[in-house]
């Protein structure tokens, strides 16, 4: 898929095995942010403390060896620069604990968990655009709900280390839409996607 953003065109492509490096490459040594490798809503608390840095890289690899394809990798020009976190809320084990995002209903819903951009190119739409492909991926995978939870301070400005979920405004202009506020600051967004064909058509 590709889009085009301030800072040029927007390649997106659910991560494989053969991308694991771009997505290495993108993460850094720190692992995007303090050893978490995207592990810390898969993990209980205990695991997740426990295996920052190597050990939860290793889990993301074997995840994203297995075919799994736990989120999308956005390029510009060739360069890795954004991720997209996107799974079936059950992957999710923090979110079954959640008192803030306890689920809204019983109907079933991927969730988007997190984005990472490049420093280089952020503020400039790249999270939208990496918040579209995370849907058009998770309807091909027949998706009906996609939910995010998002930081929604309008007034304020937070660091980009607290906002690894997304802020409301990027969904908004994704197409999402709030359905539930437990919380002042971390609203529910759902995006409601078109049914397709078994082709991954528009039905």
């Amino acid at each position: 898929m590709s889009t085009s953003v301030s800072a040029g065109p927007l390649r997106t492509v659910p991560v494989t095995g053969d991308l694991w490096k771009d997505l290495e490459r993108l993460f850094g040594e720190r692992g995007a942010c303090g050893g978490c490798w995207c592990m810390v809503w898969r993990l209980s608390h205990k695991e997740y403390e426990a295996g920052k840095g190597a050990p939860n890289k290793r889990r993301l690899k074997g995840l994203v060896d297995s075919g799994a394809m736990p989120g999308i990798l956005g390029y510009i020009g060739g360069q890795p620069i954004a991720w997209c976190a996107v799974a079936p809320r059950e992957d999710y084990g923090f979110l079954s604990r959640s008192r803030v995002l306890a689920p809204v209903d019983d109907e079933p819903v991927w969730s988007i968990s997190c984005l990472f951009v490049d420093k280089s190119y952020r503020r400039q739409g790249v999270s939208t655009g990496m918040i579209c492909a995370a849907v058009d991926f998770a309807a091909s995978r027949c998706a009906a709900i996609v939910e995010a939870y998002p930081v929604d301070k309008p007034h304020e400005r937070s660091a980009d280390a607290f906002v690894w979920t997304g802020v409301a405004a990027a969904y908004r202009k994704a197409g999402f839409h709030e359905v539930m506020r437990r919380s002042e600051t971390r609203p529910i967004l759902r995006y409601f996607c078109e049914p397709r064909d078994q082709a991954g058509s528009h039905a």
